[in-house]
Parts: structure tokens; sequence; C-alpha cells
């Protein structure tokens, strides 16, 4: 699987989370409605305001996540891509100097 499924699989949980979080946090201002705790008005208000912020701008949501991707890599001691170039550079060189060393030894 390459990085953009896994990254398309990732927004998607985003994006069920998102609408989790939506749902739960309708139920809980509909109890504290129910429950006398807050009024409708606020209550409405209040579920707006955390929409709005989880809303806000999709492509904020989506480099949260490809940071948050980032750094489970990184604590799972995933090589990012200039560490694979580096690596893949000195196999490079190593395979050089093995090919000059056999060629030496067969003159």
């Amino acid at each position: 699987m390459d990085n953009n499924d896994w990254l398309k699989q990732l927004l998607m949980m985003g994006v069920g989370t998102t609408s989790l979080v939506a749902e739960k946090i309708k139920e809980v201002t509909d109890e504290w409605v129910k429950d006398g705790k807050i009024d409708s008005e606020r209550a409405k208000a209040f579920v707006d305001d955390v929409m709005s912020q989880l809303n806000t701008d999709p492509s904020n949501l989506q480099k949260q996540m490809e940071r948050q991707m980032k750094n489970i890599l990184q604590d799972l001691g995933v090589p990012n891509q200039s560490e694979m170039d580096e690596l893949r550079g000195r196999i490079d060189r190593l395979e050089r100097k093995v090919r000059d060393l056999e060629n030496k030894l067969w003159r």
C-alpha cells in the first residue's frame, strides 16, 4: 500500500471521527438541555462553535494528519526519504568498491 492510500484511509477515519464527535456533542448538549444545565440557544451555539472549529479548513486537517503520520512513522523507526536516499548512496558506493576490488583480483 503506498503513502497516498494510507493518507486517504487516515483522512476517511478523520471524517468518520468528526461525524462521531458531532453526533456525541449533539447528544451531550441535548442531555444538558433536558437536565436544565443549559438553555437550547446556548446549546445550539456551542454545537455550532465546535462544528465550525472542526470544519474550518480541510487542508488543515490533512496537514495535521500528515504531521501525525510522520510522527508515528518516526516513532516506529521508519526512515524518512532523505535517510533512504543517503543509505542508497552509501550502498551504491560500497557496491562500486566491491566491483573495483573484484576486478583487481581477476586481473
